[in-house]
């Protein structure tokens, strides 16, 4: 491997290694061959337990992976943990730098400010999210404020108390947005680098239809609209971000699930195609991907295809840099599985290309679109 740090067909797949599902490694880098979408296991690194969600970003001393250690104990305390690599330039492997804890149970997603200065975490069982200071070199320092949610929904089994399930920044990196699944709630921070901190919109928060439980959340590119996956309901919403104000308010919601169809299904991961015109969500349960066109005059989204992941449980996913493929994480069905993807319409189509990862959770191309 003599690719240069610039090689945007490298991806790394976080998972969970817990239950002796983990091969030696848990975090698996893999080469994708862009001509064909034939995915190669190229190597593995031992980051802990359940090295779930994962973020890359470059700072000035190179390139950076950032992962969560989905535990809700930690070192004998109700909390999990964040790990800090640095990427080798030449092969892409991977050096621990060092870890910190999350500072609340059962950490899911991990961002990166735009300019690498902090790690945001969202921890799922403890209903908060973290700001984390990038050192110089990289690693992460202690958690300089942790903020805990409120909130509760109508679902007694999944909403008796706070879920943040995710945290990103704007692309102005003067906010972040946080979305709760349990307080049915996006919740809005003023970015504070400096300060280190994450100061709460009063007023500014979307609040969800109740009993939607808002998971993952996607900025479109160019409009000022914020995309949500409801992992409760089985619909997308979307929603107009002020970035004058620091307001969201929600504009309109759809089905992620074809006409008709009436079972169990939790929509997880939600991205946005670079050129806009599409919106992907990922269905748990109906096994698919949902692929939305998006009217660029009013933002409206239309369902024009549902797609079969071809395996069980499709956590996250995620669109190759080139905007010609997607791969999604079948998680209960241990698959990586490769879908051609059509720049003009947004459509998916089957391949035949698909890689064993086990328990796969993230999967992140070291150069994201």
């Amino acid at each position: 491997m003599s690719e240069a740090p610039t090689d945007p067909d490298l991806l790394y797949v976080g998972t969970y290694t817990e239950g002796g599902r983990s091969e030696g490694g848990g975090i698996f880098l893999v080469r994708m061959v862009r001509r064909s979408g034939e995915l190669l296991r190229v190597g593995s690194v031992n980051a802990g337990p359940n090295p779930s969600f994962l973020a890359i970003h470059a700072t000035g001393g190179g390139r950076m992976l950032y992962a969560v250690n989905e535990l809700e104990q930690y070192n004998g305390r109700p909390t999990g943990a964040v790990s800090a690599f640095a990427i080798e330039p030449a092969t892409g492997a991977l050096t621990r730098l060092n870890e910190q804890p999350s500072e609340g149970g059962a950490p899911c997603f991990v961002s990166v400010d735009g300019r690498g200065r902090v790690a945001l975490v969202a921890n799922y069982a403890g209903g908060s999210v973290a700001m984390l200071p990038i050192q110089a070199n990289g690693a992460l320092g202690p958690a300089a404020q942790v903020v805990r949610h409120t909130g509760t929904g109508p679902n007694a089994e999944r909403q008796e108390a706070p879920h943040a399930h995710c945290i990103l920044p704007d692309s102005s990196n003067r906010y972040a947005l946080a979305a709760d699944l349990g307080a049915d709630r996006v919740f809005v921070y003023r970015l504070d680098l400096d300060g280190k901190s994450l100061r709460h919109t009063e007023g500014g928060d979307a609040v969800m239809r109740p009993g939607a439980g808002p998971r993952h959340i996607a900025f479109h590119p160019t409009l000022p609209l914020v995309f949500v996956a409801n992992e409760l309901d089985s619909t997308v919403a979307t929603l107009r971000f002020d970035a004058e104000r620091g307001t969201l308010s929600v504009i309109a919601t759809r089905s992620t699930l074809p006409d008709g169809w009436t079972g169990t299904n939790y929509p997880a991961d939600i991205h946005v195609a670079a050129s806009g015109r599409t919106v992907y969500v990922s269905n748990r349960g109906h096994n698919s991907i949902a692929v939305f066109s998006l009217a660029a005059s009013t933002g409206a989204l239309a369902l024009d295809q549902v797609v079969s992941t071809e395996g069980d449980w499709p956590r996250n996913f995620s669109l190759h840099p080139s905007g010609k493929w997607l791969l999604v994480a079948n998680q209960r069905s241990n698959s990586i599985v490769v879908f051609g993807l059509d720049p003009g319409t947004g459509r998916l189509t089957p391949t035949r290309q698909r890689i064993s990862v086990p328990s796969p959770v993230c999967v992140r191309f070291l150069l994201e679109h």
